[in-house]
């Protein structure tokens, strides 16, 4: 996973609804209550993961970056093809990456969390918006590219660190568990954010995470 910010902070754009041209998908609502999970796979991306265990994983992040009820994320599994064009459309850089999250909500509307920069909010500050009665607040959107996926778990550059050895299905469900968290105002430009970032990524996949992203 690259060093580099991946998150796209620019609450109000349209994410991954900026994709690349001719681009086929086949798109699933998944919900568990109380949120919905859309689900959409590029035509040719292999499904290493099935879409629900998928969904499953963003809202393990969701409740664990206790994030606003009901809501709602897109999941867009893609290639490194269309993650080079978003990352150069977000970012300024023309280079695949593996994950990019488009937040629709600055972080200041989430709780506050440990080693969060004070300048995104005080301290005692509460979340910056109510979800209106039976209405789902739409995130943002999350792409992820499963070929990098793949590529970094079979050649050993995977986890946080970079130099992690495991499975693709293990490395595809941290790059998820990642952006969704991306989504809930969390980063890791600031070395305890980061820190604090992955025990949380640690919390949501389980234990035996531990020491391989520790």
């Amino acid at each position: 996973m690259s060093a580099d910010d991946d998150r796209y902070a620019n609450p109000g754009h349209p994410g991954c609804g900026v994709t690349a041209s001719g681009e086929s998908s086949e798109v699933a609502r998944v919900y568990r209550a109380p949120w919905r999970i859309d689900v959409t796979v590029r035509q040719g991306v292999p499904r290493i993961v099935p879409r629900t265990e998928l969904a499953r994983v963003v809202v393990g992040a969701l409740v664990a970056a206790e994030a606003p009820a009901p809501g709602a994320v897109g999941l867009i599994l893609t290639d490194d093809a269309e993650l080079t064009e978003l990352n150069e459309l977000a970012m300024g850089r023309r280079e695949p990456t593996d994950v990019l999250s488009f937040p629709l909500f600055p972080p200041s509307a989430f709780p506050v969390h440990e080693g969060q920069h004070p300048s995104v909010r005080p301290a005692h500050a509460g979340p910056a918006f109510i979800t209106p009665r039976g209405r789902r607040a739409e995130l943002g959107e999350i792409a992820v590219s499963v070929e990098r996926a793949i590529e970094q778990a079979r050649a050993g550059r995977a986890g946080q660190t970079g130099d992690v050895r495991w499975s693709e299905v293990d490395e595809l469900r941290l790059l998820v568990v990642h952006g969704t968290l991306h989504l809930c105002g969390w980063d890791h430009a600031l070395p305890e954010e980061g820190s604090a970032m992955r025990a949380l990524e640690n919390s949501v996949l389980g234990r035996r995470w531990e020491r391989a992203l520790g």
